[in-house]
């Protein structure tokens, strides 16, 4: 079922969503060569909670067959693509590598992804980095009551296509709330015109998963982490949306808070 949210129930999303995104602030600095992603899910914990919030992603188990996540972020280094589990691997220059940040803050979950360029990249990279948001961007842009999950899907599609990219078809955004994965699933593909209609109070996710090359993908042996079948690059950004009477709002601005990247080797 989806629920459509008031707009004091929205308010209460925005704090959270500018939580996480604050959280991408705080971290960017902390992104470069040499440091370990454990380093980096130490660093957001104890953000989170001296910001009165809970971690959303660190026990989470979708269903019995998978092991609880046992980090407060997900990491995606190069060719993963998402759920990478933070350890004690270290960054290396011209590494990218997406943090995927989930919170509640008073009962509302906050949930988004940042891909970070670590020192100077390859322009190739850049390019890569660079198309990925404008997915994001373009796909926002198609959020407005009347217009239908079908355009959402399109915009990314023929974005990312029309630079030779692949788009990831078996993970999706999601309606969030009070839980992390609500109804409904977003496609980050499809036809114009087709698919449900957008109504006022729809809150969700927007998280395109961009390849460099194909889109097909694999499951690492730790039940979590996903990534490119043929070890391309990946590149991923996340909002969290609400659908308003004319348009949208952008529940985590991470665009007040995130730095321009780095510029390509």
């Amino acid at each position: 079922m989806i629920v459509l949210r008031s707009k004091s129930e929205i308010e209460s999303m925005r704090r959270a969503g500018d939580l996480v995104a604050r959280t991408l602030g705080m971290i960017q600095p902390h992104i470069s060569p040499g440091v370990r992603l454990g380093e980096l899910d130490r660093l957001v914990e104890e953000f989170i909670v001296a910001e009165g919030a809970q971690t959303v992603y660190k026990g989470y188990q979708p269903n019995p067959s998978v092991p609880p996540f046992p980090a407060t972020i997900c990491t995606a280094v190069n060719e993963e693509i998402v759920h990478g589990i933070p350890g004690r691997r270290k960054l290396r220059e011209g590494d990218i590598v997406g943090v995927d940040i989930g919170a509640i803050l008073g009962g509302w979950v906050g949930d988004t992804c940042y891909t970070f360029p670590v020192g100077k990249v390859s322009p190739e990279t850049a390019k890569l980095l660079e198309v990925s948001k404008e997915c994001l961007e373009a796909a926002v842009a198609e959020v407005r009551p009347g217009n239908r999950f079908g355009d959402v899907g399109a915009a990314i599609q023929e974005l990312a296509e029309s630079h030779g990219y692949g788009v990831v078809r078996e993970l999706g955004g999601h309606g969030v709330g009070r839980d992390l994965h609500e109804e409904p699933h977003i496609n980050h593909f499809g036809q114009r015109g087709r698919g449900m209609r957008l109504r006022e109070g729809m809150t969700f996710t927007i998280e395109p998963m961009i390849n460099a090359g194909s889109p097909d993908i694999r499951l690492m042996k730790d039940g979590w982490t996903i990534v490119t079948e043929d070890g391309n690059l990946s590149a991923q950004y996340e909002h969290s949306i609400a659908v308003t009477a004319d348009g949208c709002e952008i529940l985590t601005p991470w665009h007040e808070y995130v730095g321009e990247p780095a510029s390509s080797a």
